[in-house]
């Protein structure tokens, strides 16, 4: 059974950070592609940011890029999303999704997390 759980999310205040951590079991995590997307309540999921297979091979959505950067742990079987600069339109709950295929920015991705809260206020 395929499981993804993620951690990591809480509140902050505009400017600050957090680390979202997401431990993968169930698949072999070194062949997926990995990643994070987000729901702002009234919108559509939306990508944040994908790891390719070969963790050089990385996208960001225009939004994250030089605030998140992804990474991965192959030995701990854990992604991460490292989040600074955050602003308050980044609140929103965060998924982590894996697949052996890089969707891109399409939310096509075969599995997914529960999902944490981030809240950014002022």
């Amino acid at each position: 059974q395929v499981q993804l759980a993620e951690s990591g999310g809480g509140s902050v205040h505009t400017g600050g950070s957090l680390k979202l951590s997401c431990v993968v079991s169930g698949l072999p995590f070194a062949d997926y592609c990995l990643g994070w997307f987000r729901q702002v309540p009234g919108m559509e999921r939306e990508l944040g940011a994908i790891a390719g297979i070969d963790s050089d091979s990385t996208t960001y959505a225009d939004y994250v890029k030089g605030r998140f950067t992804i990474s991965k742990d192959n030995a701990k079987f854990t992604h991460y999303l490292e989040m600074n600069d955050l602003k308050s339109e980044d609140t929103g709950v965060y998924y982590c999704v894996a697949d052996v295929i890089d969707y891109g920015l399409a939310p096509d991705y075969a599995y997914w997390g529960q999902g944490t809260q981030v809240t950014v206020s002022s």
